[in-house]
């Protein structure tokens, strides 16, 4: 079966002396891919020597809304403190969904064809840039500029994966340019 590989989280600060972390949850199903057993493949931050290639969730827990995981590899806090940084990432099979129909993984969207509410072509979904506010979807218009339309369902009203296609309420200045002033 064909898998894709997916960014979960990125390891915080230590918690505790007990080898907690916190971690940077990246994905909208914590409670899948932090479940106990999970192996999760390690990406060190630049610099960084942790011998780790492979981490095994032993425990998790919500803490003022912080995720708190203790790794099975992660004995202490000294180790807890040399895994600052680390990016968690999962596999997942290529044909998956997430649980709930509004929400996609990216390599879901890249690639679909953006079209405006009266059908007009407005170009392709090239990538998905993860804000702090909103997520953005990156539009190539068949002119070759490159855009970005907050990904919100006022803006985006439809998403069709297995049509191949979204759907993006555009006005002036979103996709298509503002008209020139004469």
């Amino acid at each position: 079966m064909e898998t894709i590989e997916v960014l979960v989280g990125r390891i915080g600060k230590p918690h505790g002396i007990r080898g907690d972390v916190t971690v940077d949850v990246r994905t909208d199903e914590p409670e899948r891919r932090f479940a106990r057993g999970a192996v999760l493949r390690v990406e060190p931050p630049r610099g960084s020597h942790t011998p780790h290639r492979t981490l095994t969730v032993a425990t998790t827990k919500w803490h003022q809304s912080v995720l708190l995981v203790r790794f099975e590899e992660i004995p202490d806090r000294s180790a807890a403190e040399a895994a600052r940084g680390i990016l968690l990432r999962a596999d997942i099979p290529a044909d998956a969904s997430p649980d709930d129909p509004d929400e996609f993984y990216d390599h879901q969207l890249t690639g679909l064809a953006a079209y405006d509410v009266e059908g007009t072509h407005l170009g392709e979904v090239t990538g998905v840039v993860h804000g702090g506010a909103q997520d953005l979807l990156a539009v190539r218009t068949p002119d070759g500029r490159d855009t970005l339309v907050p990904f919100v369902k006022a803006l985006v009203p439809e998403v069709d994966v297995a049509g191949g296609r979204v759907v993006i309420a555009d006005r002036p200045g979103l996709v298509t340019p503002l008209p020139d002033e004469g």
